[in-house]
């Protein structure tokens, strides 16, 4: 009976993560490349070499950094949000995300050697990225993912049919 009850809290659940889980896999990659790009610079060269040297502990507290650094824009938005700024105050959000997602991807390139080193943090990240993967095949399984797919494919022909037509 509780698991009858569960039921639609375990899939908007499932829902809500599946949707946050599509972003950071979205955006974890193109960013993380933006990133790099600007990574070529050489203070931020030296500054890398210092994160991969970086012992355990330290790295998790360095991975910890993007968010902290992002609640206070997160609070100003909410004051621009009660103050009737919505636009600003969702743009900030949205851009805060963004950068962050960037940063930390970038980050965690650099410093995942030094944090599988903690027993706790590989054993958490192995589990993970096991539910995240479970997630993610759930959502490609589904109705919803398979015709959006479908559709994003047909749109893609005809552009490219459209592109191929000779111009008179």
């Amino acid at each position: 009976m509780l698991k009858a009850l569960f039921a639609p809290l375990r899939w908007i659940f499932r829902v809500v993560f599946a949707v946050l889980i599509l972003f950071e896999e979205w955006g974890w990659e193109p960013l993380r490349r933006v990133f790099a790009l600007i990574a070529k610079l050489p203070v931020i060269r030296q500054f890398e070499a210092l994160l991969k040297r970086l012992p355990p502990r330290w790295a998790f507290v360095v991975l910890l950094l993007p968010s902290l650094l992002i609640l206070p824009i997160k609070l100003l938005a909410v004051w621009l949000v009660a103050e009737g700024r919505y636009g600003l105050g969702v743009a900030l959000v949205v851009g805060a995300k963004l950068i962050g997602t960037a940063l930390l991807a970038w980050l965690f390139q650099l410093i995942q050697p030094a944090l599988m080193q903690l027993p706790w943090f590989a054993r958490f990240y192995s589990r993970w990225t096991a539910w995240k993967a479970d997630l993610l095949a759930w959502v490609r399984a589904s109705a919803v993912w398979r015709t959006a797919r479908a559709i994003k494919l047909r749109v893609k022909r005809l552009f490219r049919r459209g592109r191929q037509t000779p111009q008179a």
